[in-house]
C-alpha cells in the first residue's frame, strides 16, 4: 500500500503514549470474604518448601543475570516513575582536564520534563550485536590489538555507576570482533600517578611475545602524566593480568603546557633508526597540537623539536591517531610502514565539539613533521569519520587479516536520569575497516568488518521499487529492530536534466529534515518507525542542482521524529557525500535497537545515531521507503537481512565456577531434604 501524504504533521497529545505497567488484579472480588479453614501440618510444609525452592531458584538466577533497570538506590525502576524536571548536568570533565563525558541533553539549557520511561522501553534500548559492558558507564576505546589468536579490546569504564567517573580499564576478548568474553578489569586506579583515573592509551606489539601499553593517568594532584604497563605473563593469550612499571610516570607535561592538556599516547611505530615513536595530544592557547617522542625502551623518551602538526582554532586534541594507508592495494598497513605508495592519516578528537576529524598528508620521518595534502580540509576543519555520534576513536592494525580496524565510542543522547534507571550508558560502534578512497583521493572508506555478516539470518529482496513523489511504501520484513540493509537508488534521468538550476544552500542540520521538500529530495528509508509513523528515523539523500549545472548530493539522518519522548536529543545529522559519475546512490544501514549506523557510497560518509522510540519497538517497529521530492520518481532496490544477536559473555574464573557449583549443590540438598520431609509426613 502506498501513502501519498507521507509527512503530514502528526499531533501527538501528551497522553497518547501508552505506558506499559506490571499490574495484577485479584481474581477474588473486593466485597467477597475469604474462606478461612484449618490447614494441616503437611500442607503447610508443602507450601513452605515450595516457597523456599522458588526463593533459592530466584537467588541463583538473580546472581547470574545483571539487572539493567536498577536505580541509584538499587531498587527496580518503577514502571511509572515520578516526572521530574531535568536540568543540564554538571560537567564531570572539563574542570578535571578531560572531555566532558556527561550527556548534553539540551544545548539551550532549558528545563526538560522527564519522560515516563518504563522497564519495557528501557530494556528494548539495549543492543543485541554492538559491544557494551554488562552494566555501568563506558567511554573511549583503548589499546585494541590482535595477540596470539585473540582480539583484545580495552575501554574506559566506571565500575560504580552509569555516569562518567572513577575511570578504570575494562577488558574483553574475541576471536572475531563480534562475539566477546568480558575479562577482569585490566587496570584500576591504585597508584599516586593514576589515582584520579586510568585514562586513555594505546598498545604496541614490540615483538611476538612482548606487548606494552602506554596510558594517561591523572595524578593525586590532577596532573596528566603518561605511564607504562605490560602483561604479567606474555605467554597468556588472554593477557588477564597487567603490571604497572615501577618507574612511572614516564612522561610529564612539557614546559609551558597546562597540566591538564597532555594526554592519550598513540600506538608506537618503528623508525628507520630502530627507535619507537609516539605522539601525544595537547594544545597551545587554542591551537591543537601533537607532540612527538622517540624511545628505545618505552621507559625513557626524547622529545623531537616542535610538533608533528598543529591547527589554529581547533582547541585541545585528544585521542590522537597516526597511521599509514595504502594508495595501491585494498589492504591495511602496519603502523610502522613508510615509503612510496602510501599516505599518512592524522586524526584528532576535538575536545571543543566532540567530533573526530582526519586528513591525509605527507610524513617526513627525519623532521617528525606531517603536512596535509589539502590545507583547506586540515585536521579539525575538514572531514570527519562520522557526522553523528562518534568520538574518541582508535584504530589498530590487524596483522591476521592485514586490515586497519577502527573503533569509536557511541555515547547516549537521552537523559542521565534514564541512563541511571536502565543501569548502563554508551556503546561501541561496529568495528570498521579503513581504506583509502582512490576515486576521490580525499576520503577514507569505512565499512563494517566482514565478520558482521556472520550475524545475517533470513533476508528479503525488493527489486526496482518505484516510489513516486510524495509517497511512502511499506516494506514487509517482519521484526525490524535488528537489521542489515543494503539499498540503491536511481532518479529519473529526465527529471535530472529538466530541473531548474538554483543557488539553494542546503544543510542537513538546518534545512528542515526529511519533511522539507525539494525538487530532487529528500528520499530514502524510514527505520524504527511505527505503523502511524508518529515515530520514525529517516536515513536519506538530498540532491541539489547548483547554478553551475552540477549536482551535489547530501546524506542525512533525521532524529526529529525518532521518539515522542521529550528528554532525548533529536538532532538532524549529515554532510555532503561525493558521488562519482555513473555511481548509483547507495547506503548500508545497521539497525540494532537504539543505534543506527549508516554508510553512504561505500563508506565515504558515515552517520551514527542513537534513537529512543517509545512505540516503534519490539514487534511494532517497521521499515518504509519514502520519496519526499517534488520533481522526480525514485527507483529503489534493497536487500534486508534479519540480524542475530552476538554472544557477549561474562568471564567465569575458577572461583566463580566453584561458587556456582557450591550454590547448585546446596540447592539440590535443600530440594532432597524437603522431598524426604514431605514423603515421611
Amino acid at each position: 500500500m502506498v501513502d501519498y501524504q507521507p509527512f503530514l504533521s502528526v499531533h501527538v497529545p501528551d497522553d497518547s503514549v501508552e505506558v506499559v505497567q506490571n499490574s495484577y488484579s485479584s481474581p477474588i472480588d473486593g466485597d467477597r470474604s475469604p474462606v478461612i479453614r484449618r490447614r494441616s501440618v503437611k500442607e503447610i510444609l508443602i507450601v513452605f518448601s515450595g516457597l523456599l525452592m522458588v526463593a533459592l531458584l530466584v537467588a541463583i538466577i538473580g546472581g547470574k543475570e545483571p539487572n539493567f533497570h536498577a536505580d541509584t538506590n538499587g531498587s527496580l525502576a518503577s514502571s511509572r516513575p515520578r516526572p521530574e524536571i531535568l536540568r543540564p548536568a554538571v560537567s564531570r570533565g572539563v574542570s578535571e582536564g578531560v572531555s566532558e563525558k556527561t550527556n548534553r541533553l539540551n544545548s539551550a539549557g532549558d528545563n526538560v520534563q522527564e519522560f515516563p520511561w518504563n522497564n519495557s522501553m528501557l530494556s528494548w534500548q539495549r543492543t543485541a550485536y554492538h559491544f557494551q559492558p554488562e552494566n555501568n558507564w563506558m567511554n573511549d576505546p583503548n589499546g585494541p590489538l590482535f595477540y596470539k589468536g585473540w582480539y583484545h579490546f580495552f575501554y574506559q569504564f566506571n565500575p560504580n555507576g552509569a555516569v562518567w567517573g572513577d575511570i578504570v580499564w575494562g577488558h574483553a576478548v574475541s576471536t572475531d570482533l563480534i562475539h566477546w568474553i568480558h575479562l577482569p578489569l585490566a587496570m584500576i586506579a591504585d597508584q599516586w600517578y593514576d589515582i584520579n583515573g586510568v585514562w586513555s592509551g594505546s598498545a604496541t606489539i614490540v615483538s611476538d611475545d612482548k606487548v606494552v601499553m602506554l596510558y594517561t593517568g591523572l595524578t593525586n594532584e590532577s596532573v596528566q602524566v603518561q605511564n607504562l604497563a605490560y602483561p604479567a605473563d606474555p605467554s597468556d593469550p588472554l593477557l588477564i593480568k597487567w603490571v604497572k612499571y615501577s618507574g612511572n610516570p614516564v612522561l610529564f607535561p612539557p614546559s609551558g603546557i597546562d597540566s591538564q592538556d597532555f594526554r592519550d599516547p598513540t600506538t608506537a611505530w618503528l623508525t628507520s633508526e630502530k627507535k619507537w615513536r609516539i605522539i601525544i595530544g595537547s594544545k597551545v592557547n587554542e591551537t591543537g597540537i601533537s607532540f612527538v617522542y622517540d624511545t628505545e625502551d618505552f621507559k625513557t623518551y626524547k622529545p623531537l623539536k616542535g610538533v608533528l602538526h598543529g591547527v589554529p582554532g581547533t582547541g585541545m586534541w585528544e585521542c590522537v591517531d597516526f597511521f599509514p594507508v595504502s594508495l595501491i592495494e585494498n589492504v591495511g598497513l602496519d603502523t610502522s610502514e613508510n615509503g612510496l605508495g602510501l599516505k599518512h592519516v592524522v586524526k584528532a578528537s576535538l575536545d571543543e565539539d566532540r567530533h573526530d576529524y582526519y586528513a591525509f598528508g605527507t610524513y617526513d620521518e627525519r623532521s617528525g613533521k606531517w603536512v596535509p595534502d589539502h590545507p583547506e580540509i586540515d585536521v579539525g576543519i575538514g572531514l570527519r569519520y562520522d557526522y553523528g555520534i562518534f568520538y574518541a576513536s582508535k584504530t589498530f592494525y590487524d596483522q591476521a587479516k592485514k586490515r586497519r580496524v577502527l573503533w569509536g565510542w557511541i555515547s547516549e543522547s537521552d537523559s542521565e536520569s534514564a541512563d541511571m534507571k536502565k543501569g548502563w550508558a554508551s556503546l561501541q560502534s561496529i568495528p570498521r575497516t579503513l581504506l583509502f578512497d582512490n576515486k576521490t583521493g580525499t576520503h577514507l572508506l569505512q565499512w563494517p568488518v566482514e565478520e558482521t555478516e556472520s550475524l545475517r539470518l533470513s533476508s528479503k529482496e525488493f527489486d526496482k521499487v518505484l516510489v513516486k513523489p510524495g509517497s511512502v511504501v511499506p516494506l514487509d520484513v517482519g521484526t525490524a529492530t535488528q537489521l542489515d540493509i543494503i539499498a540503491e537508488f536511481e532518479l529519473d534521468e529526465k527529471a535530472l536534466e529538466e530541473v531548474y538550476e538554483s543557488n539553494e544552500e542546503f544543510s542537513c542540520s538546518s534545512s528542515g529534515g526529511a519533511a522539507q521538500r525539494g525538487a530532487l529530495g529528500p528520499f530514502g528509508i524510514l527505520v524504527l518507525a511505527d505503523d502511524s509513523r508518529s515515530e520514525q528515523t529517516p536515513v536519506y539523500f538530498y540532491v541539489s542542482k547548483g547554478s553551475d549545472g552540477y549536482l551535489k548530493t547530501f546524506f542525512c539522518t533525521d532524529q526529529s521524529r525518532s521518539s515522542v519522548a521529550t528528554d532525548v536529543n533529536k538532532q538532524i545529522y549529515g554532510s555532503f557525500v561525493p558521488v562519482i559519475q555513473d555511481e548509483k546512490l547507495s547506503v548500508r544501514i545497521l539497525v540494532d535497537h537504539s543505534i543506527v549506523e549508516s554508510f553512504a557510497q561505500g563508506g565515504r560518509t558515515c552517520i551514527t545515531s542513537r534513537v529512543y522510540p517509545t512505540k516503534a519497538i519490539y514487534g511494532a517497529a517497521r521499515v518504509f521507503l519514502f520519496n519526499n521530492a517534488t520533481e522526480t520518481n525514485v527507483t529503489a532496490s534493497l536487500k534486508i537481512w534479519q540480524m542475530n544477536s552476538a554472544f557477549i559473555h561474562p568471564y567465569q574464573n575458577e572461583n566463580h565456577i566453584d561458587s556456582s557449583i557450591k550454590l547448585s549443590n546446596n540447592l539440590v540438598i535443600s530440594i532432597l531434604f524437603f522431598f524426604l520431609l514431605f514423603f515421611f509426613l
